[in-house]
């Protein structure tokens, strides 16, 4: 019996590679025969962890966007509908919803690994480059993706954001204008984002997925040594002697990841889907009224450190320059990190310090940005805000003078 069912088997991939002659050399290059460091630990989960909510989010979205009505007049009735008489339908809105939130917890920690571990460095410079073109497309998609419940929270933050366009010279009125697609935040302003939303920007991130993975495979992954596992290599097979293929040992541990992220999202999503205020503002469960502003307009939590600091400046078109460099000054790190090492495991006490600082100032913006916004913390702020440019711009003093360990030849196993 098992050589029958093995005999099929390899009938059906002869067949498949008979007609697709390039689909197991793409295999192989990409999981079987693709070598990874074996030294991968925790931090290495949030890129599988990455892939798999965005599979969640376009799967949920799918399934919205059959009940969802992208009209002023309708939007926010029809997620009530999609909550109250779709059958499963506050299940699949509170997965996307708090997809939508944990998508950024695992790219922030993405993010954060790739720092600690110099994963930007050469020759990684573009992988991390596609990365930022990632982050960035996704934000604005979740900026798109909150004004459509049409909620008061979604129109008045709408309000807020757009109108800051109005601050660029001599083009910003007729800018904001033409995002808006009306003289006010209106009906043609919804179908235009729910069609970028839906279709234009999800494209894109997609796009840049599969560049940025192909770019990784390319040059391989870094790992917590920062060592260059294909500089030691076996003689007779010239596979990395520090490396094991990606499948299936990897795919492997990353289902283990998985499965724990997926009992913490479900926790989430079935005792606190709101997550006290931060995923699902209380305001927002109001239907947008242009009359009544809310008493404290802010943002979703993973835009709340820019906020802060657009708020800390004065000048408005200070404020969005401020903002804007504040989340595209992450381009410059391949060439602003002079250290001669990779990994902070082999980096002296000075970069330690910058990077735990920066990474406490960034969780303080956050914080703040929740906020009123009272005078101690606007103070509070504005110290966060020359820090945070202070990391980037003094970065090549600090990573040259601070005094490194050696790195070893080969990575270090953990028992």
């Amino acid at each position: 019996m098992n050589a029958k069912i093995e005999s099929a088997f390899n009938g059906a991939v002869d067949w498949f590679n008979q007609r697709t002659p390039s689909l197991i050399p793409f295999y192989k290059k990409h999981m079987s025969e693709y070598y990874a460091p074996k030294n991968f630990n925790f931090w290495y989960f949030f890129g599988s962890l990455a892939l798999l909510v965005l599979v969640n989010q376009i799967v949920t979205g799918i399934f919205l966007t059959m009940h969802y009505k992208p009209s002023a007049t309708e939007a926010f009735a029809s997620v009530e509908y999609i909550m109250r008489d779709v059958e499963w339908g506050w299940l699949v809105r509170y997965m996307h919803s708090t997809g939508a939130s944990l998508f950024f917890v695992v790219v922030y920690l993405h993010m954060f690994r790739a720092m600690i571990y110099g994963s930007y460095q050469k020759p990684r410079e573009l992988v991390w480059v596609l990365g930022m073109l990632i982050f960035l497309t996704l934000m604005a998609e979740a900026f798109l993706g909150y004004v459509l419940p049409w909620g008061q929270m979604s129109y008045w933050g709408a309000q807020v954001i757009i109108n800051l366009f109005s601050a660029i010279p001599v083009i910003g009125g007729d800018l904001t204008e033409l995002i808006r697609g009306d003289f006010l935040v209106s009906d043609a302003t919804l179908n235009r984002f729910f069609a970028l939303h839906v279709i234009a920007l999800p494209l894109v991130i997609l796009l840049l997925v599969v560049l940025h993975l192909g770019a990784l495979h390319e040059v391989g992954s870094n790992n917590p040594d920062g060592v260059d596992i294909k500089k030691v290599k076996d003689k007779a097979t010239g596979k990395p002697l520090d490396g094991i293929p990606f499948h299936p040992y990897y795919t492997v541990k990353d289902l283990v990841g998985a499965g724990v992220f997926l009992i913490i999202a479900s926790f989430i999503l079935f005792f606190a889907p709101t997550f006290g205020d931060l995923f699902l503002e209380f305001d927002n469960f109001n239907e947008a009224n242009p009359l009544v502003t809310p008493a404290h307009i802010k943002p979703v939590w993973y835009f709340t450190p820019y906020y802060a600091m657009l708020r800390a400046i004065p000048d408005t078109l200070a404020g969005v320059i401020v903002m804007g460099g504040a989340t595209t000054i992450f381009f410059l790190l391949p060439w602003l990190d002079r250290s001669k090492v990779r990994s902070f495991r082999y980096r002296g006490w000075i970069s330690k310090m910058m990077i735990s600082l920066f990474a406490i100032c960034f969780v303080t913006l956050g914080w703040l940005g929740l906020q009123s916004g009272s005078e101690t913390q606007t103070i509070i702020a504005r110290i966060c805000t020359i820090f945070y440019f202070g990391f980037f711009f003094t970065m090549p003093i600090w990573t040259s003078i601070d005094k490194t360990k050696p790195v070893p030849e080969r990575v270090t196993s953990h028992a």
